[in-house]
């Protein structure tokens, strides 16, 4: 899904039109990407702001790149680090908001039967989520709500696409565990 290449011009020469069709076609991907990393709605719409602005600023670069998609990932994955080890470094303590990835969790929803799902198993999937080890919870996130390709993700972590597929597994796993020992959670059955 890179942009193509008609936009990157667009964009390139100073089009807004061009660079919000570059924005409409990443900005949601990225948004889980920077989430999957920081756990907070607000940082993670920030981290994704900042990111934008800064491609603005170099709009004229992106035709020199292979893959737009790559690059921002990598660009966000940065700066979400950045902002974790400032944050860290000011003694603040970042709160985990996995309610505000709820739309991305569940996109698909539309029938009267998965319109039930409660609050309750929600926030007992979103506690299962928060209990993965960090790197297998960022990989799944990246790979099932950001909808990245294996390959990518490997590319970006620096780890082979078998540890990708092992930290998606181990995670798909161990939230099917933890969800079938609740018995009424629908979702795991």
């Amino acid at each position: 899904m890179d942009a193509p290449y008609h936009e990157l011009l667009l964009a390139a020469a100073g089009s807004e039109l061009g660079f919000n069709s570059l924005i409409q076609r990443f900005s949601s991907m990225l948004y889980s990407h920077a989430y999957g990393i920081l756990g907070n709605k607000e940082m993670a719409e920030e981290v994704v702001s900042d990111v934008f602005f800064e491609t603005w600023k170099r709009r004229k670069q992106l035709v020199e790149l292979n893959n737009v998609r790559s690059w921002l990932c990598r660009v966000v994955h940065r700066k979400a680090i950045d902002y974790l080890r400032r944050e860290k470094r000011r003694g603040n303590t970042i709160s985990v908001d996995y309610f505000g990835m709820q739309d991305f969790l569940f996109p698909e929803m539309c029938t009267p039967c998965d319109t039930l799902i409660s609050r309750e198993d929600l926030t007992l999937l979103n506690a299962a989520i928060e209990r993965l080890p960090p790197k297998c919870r960022y990989v799944f996130f990246l790979a099932k709500v950001g909808h990245m390709p294996y390959i990518e993700i490997a590319e970006l972590l620096d780890i082979t696409v078998s540890t990708v597929n092992y930290h998606v597994n181990f995670a798909i796993k161990t939230l099917r565990s933890t969800l079938m020992r609740t018995q009424h959670f629908a979702l795991a059955r």
